[in-house]
């Protein structure tokens, strides 16, 4: 009875998780579809994913202090039931800021992430316990593969607000799913939440997010400058006042210990190096017919073509688990980047052949995976289980900010090398983007690499 129980609970949080992943991605194939559907710049509707990348990684620590113990049901469910009236805002006929506010709601989502996971570290067994986190953490990338070519395909067949639906459903789903079989914790003491560090945190992080997502600011140089070092001063208050308050929002001491500030710096390095990769495969394969280079996916193909990347994701998120408990951690963090190295090389010298290219996206998708299913135990050395879901919520900003560091990098190589007056980048431009990403990757295998061995807790 125990282990069905537990499998139950296991896939009720990987289902939950999934949801959540499709729900924050469902913004990145509509991105057109705003802009025409509702009379606004492409600049503007960028916003409605780049708003749920700042709300999740903002709201995530909070989250996390508060579902550290007693009250983790409940803000798992009171999170869940405000990513539906975001996705209810994002359905109805309303106005654009209604829009962002529905898709700031929705960004919620990701941040359940890392509490879906402390559930899973507090109630699993140790060793479903660890398979469970890691398809947690591996769940965006199978999200990606599962949502962009269904969003799309429901945007031509039914009208953009039934491709938002697709968002509503899921986040209904997911309430459901977690009403009916998170476990009712021990009761306690409620949580204090440290408010004025919660602000610093959130306002800090939000400009230095700003200034990597949004590269227009980079027009002003004193305007992005100024942003950026004001952002750095509002962190480092934060960071001296963490450090003298009684309950802090972020233990930082426990941050600072080596293996977790190594894997948070390895996370947000291979997230650049990563998202850079992903960028540019994906904008490579829309390529219109006219550049000579490209294959002019439309969009449902070109969300189909993301399904492999999801496929091979979800592969490695299942495997990484018994390969780490074989050749350690460390080694095959080492491993799944070496594989998107790969990925990278093989786009390199394949790019002419569309078979090739989807190989290489492939690839990319295992070690994606890999990278996110081992990261957890990484970052997890010598934790205490209450301060699970606090330690992986500034790990999940890590990995935003890497993310958003790729997805900008990507956006101003190509740029760098758009001839002038041209509207695409040269093949030459895709191929040194491209191997941009490998010294990343490497500097972040070498992060993880050096660590000690110590086994996770």
């Amino acid at each position: 009875m125990t282990t069905r129980v537990d499998g139950g609970l296991s896939v009720a949080l990987v289902c939950t998780a999934l949801s959540g992943a499709v729900i924050g991605s469902v913004g990145a194939p509509l991105i057109t579809p705003v802009a025409t559907g509702m009379h606004v710049s492409l600049d503007a509707a960028q916003w409605t994913l780049t708003v749920t990348l700042f709300s999740g990684a903002i709201a995530g620590p909070v989250l996390g202090r508060l579902g550290g113990g007693p009250y983790r049901r409940v803000t798992i469910l009171a999170t869940l039931a405000l990513v539906m009236v975001g996705g209810l805002l994002t359905v109805l006929p309303l106005p654009f800021a209604a829009l962002l506010i529905g898709r700031a709601l929705q960004g919620l989502a990701v941040a359940a992430g890392a509490l879906l996971m402390s559930v899973a570290r507090a109630h699993l067994p140790a060793e479903r316990s660890v398979s469970t986190i890691a398809a947690i953490s591996v769940a965006s990338t199978v999200g990606i593969g599962v949502g962009y070519p269904l969003i799309s395909l429901l945007d031509q067949l039914a009208g953009l607000r039934a491709a938002y639906g697709l968002g509503f459903l899921l986040s209904a789903v997911a309430l459901a799913i977690a009403w009916r079989i998170l476990p009712v914790e021990e009761p306690g003491e409620l949580p204090r939440i440290d408010v004025p560090g919660a602000l610093l945190l959130a306002l800090g992080t939000l400009g230095v997010l700003l200034v990597i997502a949004a590269p227009s600011i980079w027009a002003n140089a004193w305007l992005a400058g100024g942003l950026l070092a004001g952002s750095a001063a509002v962190l480092a208050v934060w960071a001296f006042l963490e450090l003298r308050t009684k309950a802090p929002l972020v233990d930082l001491r426990l941050l600072g210990q080596g293996p977790i500030l190594r894997a948070n710096l390895a996370i947000l390095v291979a997230g650049a190096g990563l998202y850079l990769l992903f960028s540019l495969f994906t904008r490579y394969v829309q390529t219109p017919g006219d550049a000579r280079y490209g294959f002019a996916l439309p969009g449902v193909a070109a969300g189909a073509a993301l399904i492999p990347f999801s496929l091979l994701g979800f592969a490695a998120g299942k495997a990484v688990p018994r390969l780490s408990a074989r050749i350690t951690e460390r080694w095959t963090y080492t491993l799944s980047v070496v594989v998107a190295m790969a990925g990278a090389l093989l786009f390199a010298v394949g790019n002419e052949s569309l078979f090739l290219v989807l190989a290489a996206i492939a690839v990319l998708g295992f070690a994606v995976g890999g990278v996110f299913a081992v990261m957890p135990k990484l970052v997890l050395v010598g934790v205490p289980r209450e301060e699970t879901a606090s330690v992986l919520s500034i790990n999940q900003i890590a990995r935003s900010m890497g993310m958003s560091v790729g997805s900008a990098l990507a956006g101003f190589l190509l740029a760098a090398t758009t001839p002038d007056g041209a509207l695409l980048p040269t093949r030459n431009g895709y191929l040194t983007t491209a191997l941009w990403a490998l010294p990343l990757l490497a500097v972040s295998a070498l992060i993880v690499a050096g660590t000690p061995r110590r086994a996770a807790s």
